[in-house]
């Protein structure tokens, strides 16, 4: 069960909140709809549920909100917009990088498309998909990790009616099995089709909260569509022969040559206009939505013909024979006087208070006395929200003052948890495009000619020519690109956050951050080792052995480069994750030889009195046990690589953007 208390956003600029003092309850085992107009504040109301957007109120998913769900996507399953995925991903792809954030088997990314019925597009990459496919991988992706409530936000917007149909079924059957279902529509049609039980916005506030033969009742009539050449002669006439017969008949004149028809049927129709020689080019039977701003006029009643004029002024029914045909009007509230209130004054035949183009819609066969107040569980927890000077009915006794209420809690926006495996889903995602396999296949190629043409200067040292890197270049090839392969890690999830579908946040747990940091280490020392082997081998090729002699310093020179690679890596994942941009991870790779070099070699540079000569060995006596054969040797190489200038600038840079992401992941728990 979902249960809304008080959802209010924070207060526009000059403008009124989007959602004011919104509670209902979604029960369990039912579809409930939760529907209005574009701007009523339907997306703000599910934002401000999921915890999404700062405002006041609390929601409860089975009792608990969802801040307090160690597992959220276990307990809500939530389709906002479309699916944020980098179009290269497969559909499988995708949904097998959130299984491992969720924590639920591979296997159940084949399960779910099953259900949503798109096992032949498994291989298709997300940036292929239709608008109906999108919605069946949306779809997927809420029902992956086997949740018990669905939250939808406009499943079916711009869906065909076979799909349409298609995914309320799906809805459908997800309630009969014990679970919870709410999605949001604009479609009074739909939400009649699809839904167990009603909920009504209009600018920002619940106007209605109602079951579904209610809301059939009171906002769905139905009627008959005409189109004719002739439409003004056949309107006049069909209310001529309305008034004779004394039958409750509305003419509706929309615009051209179209008439909307209420109270009679197709067959009345058709024949008065064959009586009277009256082409007709259409004549059908339709379920029209009665809207929140339409009540019957009582010259309508009687026969007559009335053009339609959504902002023309409203008057109360007077034929109350005939209730059960349309709704009855009820005025927008003003500020002073809540819409229950308005409901009162119209059920209780007072005169209504200014009206402003807008009604409540009521039930049609309600009591014009206190016992419909009193007998409709809809509209009976409303009277008790009656001001104090508003205008009762004799026969509603008004309730001594209540103390004002408490403010419902203020709602935060919380970070999103981190992948429950994050290794597992690093892989996956860096595996899964082919982003990364171009850029090792860019940086092979470079690196191979640039060798080559180092070799054939004659100019370089050997271990310079195996890595590929000038004396000119900042940084050799293998190292840009293990920072563009580090920066990808942090700057894919901001561009396609997958991670964000439910919490509306990138993660930046630490958690995360390891996980990103060992796979891109791997990669980097991977990429590096596959670039001095392959220089090696096209050396080896064109110009013999001379070039391909293993140097007598190769421990200390592999250590060194190896380390390089890696930092370079780090920092473009770091960068990333700080700036939220690739473009900024890899120029924070450029900035450490361009920018930090410079200034560490401007700190050190002058005479040095002292140096540090003999640390490991003076180290080595400091030790309770003796060090491992060798050992010293690979911490020395360590050390020369800190003390060069490039070694000291990645180090320093790398500590300034570990220290900046710690303070971007703690300084909202800090708040």
């Amino acid at each position: 069960m979902i249960q809304a208390f008080g959802l209010t956003s924070n207060p526009r600029q000059e403008l009124p909140p989007a959602v004011d003092d919104v509670s209902f309850e979604a029960p369990t085992g039912r579809v409930t709809a939760l529907l209005g107009a574009r701007a009523s504040g339907k997306t703000t109301a599910v934002r401000l549920m999921l915890e999404l957007q700062q405002g006041r109120g609390i929601t409860h998913f089975r009792g608990r909100p969802l801040h307090r769900i160690p597992h959220p996507s276990r307990e809500v399953g939530v389709l906002l917009g479309e699916v944020q995925g980098h179009p290269s991903r497969t559909v499988r792809g995708q949904l097998r990088m959130l299984c491992a954030a969720s924590g639920v088997p591979v296997q159940r990314a084949d399960e779910v498309l099953e259900v949503v019925g798109i096992v032949s597009l498994r291989e298709q990459r997300l940036g292929m998909l239709s608008r109906g496919m999108d919605r069946r991988l949306g779809l997927a992706c809420a029902l992956l990790a086997d949740p018990h409530t669905l939250v939808l936000d406009g499943p079916a917007d711009g869906l065909s009616a076979r799909e349409g149909k298609w995914l309320h079924g799906i809805l459908r059957a997800h309630a009969s099995l014990g679970g919870t279902v709410l999605f949001t529509t604009d479609d009074a049609k739909e939400a009649a089709r699809t839904a167990d039980r009603v909920v009504t916005l209009e600018a920002g506030r619940i106007i209605a909260d109602q079951g579904v033969a209610d809301f059939s009742r009171t906002r769905l009539r139905p009627r008959v569509a005409v189109r004719s050449p002739h439409a003004a002669r056949l309107g006049v006439l069909l209310a001529k022969e309305a008034r004779a017969t004394q039958r409750s008949v509305e003419v509706v004149h929309e615009d051209g040559n179209r008439l909307s028809v209420y109270g009679s049927n197709c067959a009345d129709v058709g024949e008065t206009a064959f009586r009277h020689s009256i082409l007709v080019h259409q004549l059908a039977d339709e379920v029209g939505d009665a809207g929140s701003a339409v009540s019957l006029p009582a010259r309508a009643r009687t026969g007559e013909v009335r053009e339609a004029e959504p902002t023309a002024p409203q008057t109360a029914v007077a034929d109350t024979s005939s209730v059960a045909d349309a709704p009855l009007p009820a005025t927008k509230p003003s500020e002073e006087t809540a819409a229950p209130s308005a409901q009162a004054h119209a059920l209780s035949a007072q005169e209504p208070p200014h009206s402003t183009g807008t009604f409540v819609p009521l039930l049609a066969d309600a009591d014009l006395g206190a016992s419909a107040l009193a007998s409709s569980p809809a509209l009976a927890p409303l009277s008790d929200d009656l001001g104090p000077e508003a205008p009762r009915s004799p026969s509603i006794p008004a309730p001594p003052p209540a103390p004002f209420a408490p403010l419902p809690p203020p709602i935060t926006i919380r970070p999103a948890p981190s992948p429950l495996r994050p290794l597992r889903y690093e892989v996956r995602r860096a595996t899964g495009i082919a982003t990364g396999y171009l850029t090792a296949a860019a940086v092979l190629v470079a690196s191979a000619i640039v060798a080559v043409l180092l070799a054939r200067t004659g100019h370089t040292p050997q271990a310079y020519l195996l890595a590929a890197w000038p004396q000119g270049l900042p940084l050799p090839p293998a190292a840009l690109g293990a920072g563009l392969l580090g920066a990808f890690a942090f700057g894919d999830e901001f561009r396609h956050p997958a991670l964000a579908a439910d919490r509306g946040t990138v993660p930046r747990r630490l958690g995360l951050l390891c996980a990103k940091l060992v796979v891109a280490a791997a990669i980097a020392v991977s990429l590096a080792v596959v670039v001095v082997a392959s220089d090696a081998v096209l050396l080896h090729l064109v110009y013999g052995e001379e070039l391909t002699k293993v140097p007598a310093d190769w421990l200390s020179a592999s250590a060194s480069w190896l380390a390089l690679v890696v930092g370079c890596a780090w920092a473009g994942v770091l960068a990333a994750g700080v700036f939220r941009s690739t473009t900024a991870g890899l120029a924070a790779v450029l900035a450490v030889p361009i920018l930090v070099v410079p200034l560490v070699q401007k700190a050190v540079e002058g005479p040095s009195v002292r140096t540090a000569a003999g640390l490991p060995s003076r180290l080595r006596d400091l030790a309770l046990v003796h060090w491992p054969f060798g050992a010293e040797r690979l911490l020395a190489a360590g050390l020369r690589m800190i003390v060069q200038p490039v070694g000291g600038a990645l180090m320093l840079s790398l500590t300034a953007l570990l220290c900046a992401y710690l303070l971007t992941v703690l300084r909202p728990r800090v708040r």
